[in-house]
């Protein structure tokens, strides 16, 4: 084998970025498919503000803190985030949980995009694959689908098999299938919204059908619970945005673009969710929305059916067109961590005639087909949240901990003999203007301790929501002690001096807006269920198996055979190597 190197060429504009950026994120068919359960399952009408600001707010906190790591935290190098020119095992390991979780969230997305096609094309044939699939090949396992969806894992190998032949090809079908997506969707909101009905956001419960759990109606029909329920798994449709983090080299003025892109996709996603959402629930009634397929599913019940199969074609060629963007990313950064040792470096053979990483492209359409054809959408969706929320946690924790380390200092830090310079450090009472190792530790410290304090007031709640009230005063207590603890590590950490090195993008309102970030992450994924906490477990456990077994021997930084400059680790994409096969 040989070694190529990857030139890119910075052409990519702003509008390119956020275009980029919203084609990434799961499409307007899928959110509709979301959408349509929410509503019916968990937040009534109020998944208008569950789908939309909920999560968009999440997001903004979680791209402001991801436009901080955008130059370091792309391709080649994951290990390339940490900006110390040492190896640090630490921040290794931080990095490798990152590119893991985020293999979860592009694995997931493929699979639960296809997964919507799937049912969606279902849903034109009145649901005969699916009743004819459970009838003889039912799966009887409670966290697992009740049938195997074949036609799920035939879409996603065929993603991967255009993938595998050539990005031309497949680039030149997504415009395409992009294209008939925006035009069908204009002519949906618009044709539907004349149908809204006010009237259905404030349901009474007498009107609600005996023979269906439709709450107790209004706008908040199963209280704040279901509420906070949806939030955590509208936090789908968001999910993709942080592509645009992995264009530094390919962007004009990145230092600009890329901030304004991320913010820009944001906000075209939100119009998008909101106005999916307003539509389908002002236009028919909470309770008798199809958690699969809504759209067809509402205009069956208006009339409309020449428009329910136009609409649901539109829906497929949408949903083929996210399933090439879903997929796209994940042989990438199979590449990247391969390329740092710490995934087989097999994965980062790329073919010389269709230059694309082959190997890795057949595994990742393997494993996503399968998740596709075993696992039902609502199990994707939560499996796929939840690592994306730690992902996005562990970021907040990283820029925290860069912007608070003494990074000039690792080799010459001494033992700390005077408590008394510690406790005047707490609030930086000797005015100190550079991070030292006495203020790195007290960060790293009050750090771990916030964790466990947003850990335990997610929990209480969660499982303690009715006890909060005068009734119960212990419950209470406990809370206000915790908030109160909570108040005094962000004035400690405040108080602490940051480094102070030129970088690109610097995060605002630090440490603020990333322990924001860190609690409403552990908040949402405190309201997932059990089943997704194993299954996320079990992924987690696999990830650190590979990365103890094969990973820490293998590091291409662990074992010193790569030695990073600095001018590498503002630039990773200058050094991306490419194996011919």
């Amino acid at each position: 084998m040989t070694t190529a190197v990857l030139i890119v060429r910075a052409r990519l504009t702003l509008l390119d970025l956020a275009g980029f950026g919203r084609r990434q994120c799961r499409s307007d068919w899928a959110r509709t498919g979301l959408c349509g359960s929410v509503a019916c399952e968990q937040a009534g009408p109020a998944v208008v503000v569950v789908a939309s600001w909920s999560p968009l707010w999440q997001r903004l906190i979680a791209g402001i803190a991801a436009m901080r790591s955008s130059p370091r935290w792309v391709p080649k190098s994951w290990v390339s985030a940490v900006t110390s020119l040492h190896y640090d095992p630490i921040r290794e390991f931080a990095a490798f949980t990152i590119g893991w979780n985020l293999m979860l969230e592009y694995i997931i997305g493929t699979a639960s995009v296809a997964r919507g096609l799937s049912g969606y094309i279902d849903a034109l044939i009145d649901y005969r694959m699916a009743n004819a699939l459970r009838s003889v090949m039912e799966i009887r396992v409670s966290f697992m689908s009740q049938y195997p969806d074949f036609l799920s894992f035939l879409v996603v190998l065929t993603i991967a098999a255009l993938l595998a032949y050539g990005v031309k090809e497949s680039t030149m079908l997504n415009n395409i299938f992009t294209g008939v997506n925006l035009m069908v969707i204009a002519v949906v909101l618009i044709s539907v919204g004349t149908k809204a009905n006010y009237a259905n956001w404030n349901i009474k419960p007498e009107d609600i059908p005996s023979e269906i759990d439709g709450g107790a109606g209004g706008f908040l029909p199963y209280g704040v619970a279901g509420v906070m329920a949806g939030a955590a798994k509208c936090f789908y449709g968001y999910v993709g945005f942080d592509c645009i983090a992995t264009t530094g080299e390919e962007a004009r003025n990145p230092s600009r673009n890329i901030p304004l892109a991320i913010i820009f996709s944001l906000i075209i996603i939100f119009l998008s969710y909101f106005g999916v959402a307003t539509v389908l629930t002002m236009a028919l009634p909470y309770y008798l929305q199809d958690p699969k397929a809504p759209f067809p599913n509402l205009f069956d019940w208006l009339g409309w059916h020449e428009i329910k199969w136009i609409v649901s074609i539109g829906a497929i060629f949408s949903l083929c067109t996210n399933s090439l963007g879903a997929m796209f990313p994940l042989p990438r950064v199979l590449y990247a961590m391969s390329s740092d040792g710490i995934m087989f470096k097999k994965l980062r053979a790329v073919n010389s005639k269709t230059k694309t990483p082959i190997l890795a492209t057949i595994i990742s359409g393997a494993i996503s087909g399968t998740m596709a054809l075993l696992f039902d959408l609502p199990q994707l969706i939560d499996m796929m949240s939840i690592g994306t929320l730690l992902a996005y946690t562990i970021v907040a924790v990283s820029v925290l901990v860069l912007r608070y380390s003494d990074n000039t200092n690792f080799s010459t830090e001494t033992p700390i003999q005077d408590k008394t310079v510690i406790v005047k450090q707490l609030f930086n009472l000797n005015i100190a203007k550079t991070p030292n190792t006495i203020s790195t530790r007290i960060v790293k410290i009050s750090l771990l301790v916030y964790a466990f304090v947003i850990v335990a007031i997610s929990a209480i709640l969660m499982h303690a929501q009715d006890y909060l009230s005068a009734d119960y005063p212990l419950v209470l207590t406990i809370l206000t002690i915790l908030a109160m603890s909570i108040l005094v590590l962000v004035l400690v950490i405040a108080c602490q001096p940051t480094e102070s090195s030129k970088i690109t993008f610097r995060v605002p309102l630090v440490p603020f807006i990333p322990m924001l970030s860190m609690f409403v992450n552990v908040y949402l994924m405190f309201q997932l269920g059990a089943a997704t906490w194993i299954g996320f477990s079990i992924w987690l456990l696999i990830g650190f198996l590979i990365y103890f077994t094969y990973g820490i021997r293998h590091s291409t930084l662990g074992s010193g055979s790569q030695t990073l400059s600095e001018s590498q680790l503002e630039n990773p994409f200058a050094m991306i190597g490419v194996e011919k096969v």
